[in-house]
């Protein structure tokens, strides 16, 4: 069987699997582990706190198009999205170790750029870049491991496990933007030049929610994911974690009016499977997600529900019909 047949994240399960396997024969660091394998950081019990540990990759050709992600940029989305991880869990990022590889012809000035983006980056959130590595390759490939804590007040952190039926499904921020910007880099969509300026920004420099993932914690959600692949694709992810269902209302999906302006009808599409937003998913009872929009300045919207039965997800339009999307998110093995 080829991973193109078994999907990213069948591939992931069977990894899960074998490492699962072999804790029988592991030591000391696995009587620490609180969460592993499966969701968006590892985390463990340190002496003091808990620890947590996230590593992503950002390919050219693969997360963005060649030529088409100035390099400044391309540092701070490469940290950005490993930070996101780390808010996922309503952790704090510490420490950063980047793994670059690049084709010999790359110019200087531009490596110089892409740090430049990811010291920008860092510094707004205290992160610390610490090491590293280096090779050559025909493709400028990126490769960021984040360290971090949970706060030392936290009780808990978040995962992907701990949603529970009759919760309320929530996001923050807005959903599509990001996608909406992609659409116009690769020319499947058009928007006037501010517009664009503005949704092509979204999909260059996401701003983790950091703050927002701990302020979550100290309301007492328990469960989130950040949107990375999409919202469905996200919500499948905490759903299979969970063991239960959910029911969205795509009335409710908040979209930036810009995006609606602009791309008419394919922005509830955007919204639900276009991922790379980094916005928080999380789910929560009605009065936890009040005290949460209590705190944070940025939008918080209900959108569905958790519901008991197997993991799957339903569409609810306005009139309570179902609404089939088809596609609902990314998978980097999937037939496409």
């Amino acid at each position: 069987m080829k991973v193109s047949e078994l999907g990213e994240f069948g591939l992931i399960d069977r990894l899960a699997e074998m490492v699962a396997r072999s804790r029988r024969k592991a030591p000391a660091p696995w009587q620490k582990l609180i969460v592993d394998i499966g969701d968006d950081a590892a985390a463990w019990q340190g002496d003091t706190s808990i620890q947590l540990a996230t590593v992503d990759s950002l390919i050219e050709g693969v997360h963005f198009p060649p030529g088409r992600l100035p390099w400044r940029e391309t540092g701070w989305k490469a940290l950005a999205i490993n930070l996101s991880d780390i808010a996922a869990m309503g952790g704090i990022p510490r420490y950063a170790l980047v793994s670059l590889a690049l084709p010999g012809t790359t110019e200087v000035d531009d490596v110089s750029l892409m740090y430049q983006g990811m010291i920008e980056l860092a510094e707004k959130f205290e992160v610390a870049i610490v090491g590293g590595n280096i090779s050559n390759a025909p493709q400028v490939m990126i490769n960021i491991t984040v360290l971090g804590s949970a706060s030392s007040q936290a009780k808990h952190i978040l995962t992907r496990a701990t949603a529970r039926p009759g919760e309320k499904i929530a996001a923050t921020g807005y959903l599509g933007t990001a996608a909406a910007g992609l659409a116009i880099l690769k020319q499947q969509a058009q928007a006037d030049a501010e517009a664009s300026a503005t949704l092509i920004r979204a999909f260059r420099q996401p701003n983790p929610r950091i703050a927002e993932g701990q302020t979550l914690v100290e309301k007492g959600v328990k469960t989130a994911i950040d949107i990375s692949d999409g919202l469905l694709s996200d919500l499948n992810h905490v759903c299979q974690a969970s063991r239960v269902g959910a029911r969205v209302e795509i009335d409710h999906v908040p979209i930036l009016p810009l995006v609606k302006e602009n791309l008419g009808d394919q922005a509830l599409k955007l919204a639900l499977a276009g991922g790379e937003d980094y916005e928080l998913l999380f789910t929560a009872s009605n009065e936890i997600i009040t005290k949460v929009k209590q705190a944070l300045a940025c939008p918080v919207t209900i959108i569905g529900e958790i519901v008991a039965g197997k993991a799957e997800i339903a569409l609810i339009d306005s009139q309570g019909r179902p609404f089939d999307l088809g596609k609902t998110g990314w998978d980097h093995f999937a037939a496409r």
